[in-house]
């Protein structure tokens, strides 16, 4: 699942949203249904930069108004004046000049799949659409491929593997955007075997205001001399809304040589190897469901380090709500490598040890799983035919009608006796019904492990899967249903460590692309582990600093935003 939610936050990680704000005084933006930014702009060195071509611009008169000011979450819709569609570095560089004279809160919108109201709020006055910005190309002068921040991840998959056969390890979801979903950390279904997206960032492109107000263009590579490089590196897990917008990312992987972009990044599997089973709820006593929930803790956590077959495959274990009827598990192996379909089988015995119930086809669609009853047999398919099937047939995701809330959490060991207890409280509740709702553990590790904690901002290494809590609901009045289930399940497993998952030797905190505003509402954090801990670990403090230096005037913000250090 790879959502994440805030152009740079975003999401099953991988939403693409990249939020924001403003707090200055001047002119005023320019309204209407196209035009540009009046405001001059300063490049990188503070020198004027020429007015781009008109920007279309949407306002509450255009017949388009109402699909712009709302993502993939249909709880959160926006009021705001006027949202900008921006094609071009030197746009964005002028629609956020102009919202900082004017003094208007500003956000931004990516692929749409923020969880929470980071881009979609009260507040906002002007929202700048990325979507147009969606172009995926080899740029030499930087050696690197290079995806515009607005792209959605199964077109940079289709575009790099269809061009130079090499992929970037993202997320899951096709319509998630890539400036939430990289900035984020960015988890997908080869993390085991390539690691996280942004262990193959080379650069990034950021338009920051300046402390004098002054909207500047940046561009920060990994390389040890830039002197931006410190802007690279909080971009490489610390989430969306804190430093500025995103405009374009580069790739190329560590110790990538020569400049054939077929090489410069990694290949994915020519094959994969699918496999979908499910048990039935009506056979899962107390005692099968957690030997079920232990065996997949366990076999994560054995092969939480890299350096094993088991580095090729990577699974999801849906815990559905009882009155989905079913809990189902999905994996896939590289079909590529020796034994593929014996390390399938040995999988799956170690998930079915003890467990004396046969499974089933996956019949029904599972959270953000679909059904695939096709896949009760294993199946060879092509890896970017396997990646559009996994990606794009859950009727979940890709209905435009749905509200939805979500929780997270990492683990390191296999899951407590008491937590699997509280799971499967909660997993049979009678007071819901909503085959919706789900847990999905979802395999970490391996080559993920193989990076140090503060090599990037991304801090969960030591993580062997994690654990995304979802729901949705389309009528308002299953709203308040739907909230105290979520909510009193997952701040009940974490009861006895304060209501939230904190860092210690069991549990590693919440992923920043699923993003949960109650981690910071002392009604449900009563941990003395603060939101940006479980966030950021220990990489909080260095945040700080980057957010001093490229965003003074904390322009860009949202509720969960990267704070301004004391002093």
């Amino acid at each position: 699942m790879a959502k994440a939610k805030a152009k740079g936050t975003g999401g099953i990680g991988r939403r693409g949203f990249l939020a924001g704000g403003a707090a200055a005084s001047g002119a005023a933006l320019l309204t209407g249904t196209a035009g540009a930014v009046a405001a001059p702009a300063r490049a990188a060195d503070g020198t004027a930069v020429a007015l781009a071509e008109p920007i279309t611009a949407v306002t509450p008169g255009d017949k388009r108004y109402k699909d712009l000011v709302r993502g993939w979450n249909q709880r959160w819709v926006a009021n705001p004046e006027t949202v900008f569609l921006a094609e071009t570095t030197a746009q964005v560089q002028q629609v956020v000049q102009t919202a900082v004279k004017g003094n208007k809160r500003l956000t931004v919108r990516g692929g749409g799949h923020c969880w929470e109201d980071w881009v979609f709020n009260p507040d906002v006055r002007v929202i700048l659409d990325m979507t147009k910005m969606n172009k995926v190309y080899f740029d030499s002068a930087k050696n690197a491929v290079c995806v515009e921040a607005g792209s959605q991840l199964l077109n940079v998959y289709e575009r790099m593997y269809r061009t130079w056969g090499v992929i970037v390890p993202a997320g899951m979801c096709f319509q998630v955007g890539a400036g939430g979903h990289v900035s984020g950390g960015g988890w997908g279904l080869l993390c085991r075997q390539l690691g996280l997206v942004v262990d193959h960032l080379y650069g990034v492109e950021v338009v920051s205001v300046d402390a004098d107000g002054t909207a500047r263009v940046h561009v920060a590579t990994r390389e040890a001399e830039d002197p931006h490089r410190d802007l690279w590196w909080a971009h490489t897990g610390g989430g969306g809304g804190n430093f500025g917008v995103i405009t374009r990312f580069w790739f190329r992987s560590p110790g990538a040589t020569g400049t054939d972009p077929a090489k410069l990044l990694p290949q994915p599997p020519s094959e994969v190897l699918l496999s979908a089973v499910s048990w039935p709820w009506a056979e899962m006593t107390k005692d099968r469901f957690a030997r079920l929930v232990k065996n997949y803790g366990e076999w994560h956590a054995t092969y939480l380090k890299p350096g094993t077959v088991n580095d090729n495959l990577v699974s999801m274990l849906a815990l559905n709500h009882k009155s989905n009827g079913y809990i189902g598990l999905v994996t896939q192996v590289d079909a590529t490598i020796p034994n593929a379909q014996q390390v399938l089988d040995d999988f799956l015995a170690e998930m079915t040890k003890g467990l004396d119930v046969a499974h089933q086809p996956l019949a029904t669609h599972m959270g953000e799983l679909s059904a695939m009853p096709e896949l009760a047999k294993p199946r060879r398919m092509p890896w970017l035919q396997a990646t559009r099937y996994m990606g794009t047939t859950n009727p979940t995701l890709n209905d435009p009608s749905l509200k939805g809330d979500f929780k997270s959490s990492y683990y390191k060991t296999a899951m407590p006796d008491a937590h699997i207890d509280a799971f499967y409280q909660h997993l049979t509740r009678d007071d819901l019904v909503n085959t919706t709702a789900s847990v999905l553990l979802s395999s970490f590790g391996g080559k993920v492990n193989a990076v140090a904690q503060d090599a990037t901002a991304a801090a969960h290494r030591d993580a062997a899967y994690k654990a995304a809590w979802m729901i949705w609901w389309t009528d308002p009045a299953d709203e308040a249903v739907s909230l105290k289930w979520i909510r009193e399940f997952f701040h009940g497993v974490y009861a006895d460590t304060g209501g939230v998952p904190v860092i210690n030797d069991v549990t590693d905190g919440c992923y920043v692309n699923y993003p949960d505003i109650d981690l910071h509402d002392p009604q449900f954090n009563k941990s003395a582990t603060p939101w940006h801990e479980l966030y950021y670990k220990g990489n909080y403090a260095k945040l700080q600093q980057v957010k001093k230096k490229y965003d003074p005037r904390n322009v860009f913000r949202h509720s969960q935003s990267v704070q301004l250090p004391a002093s």
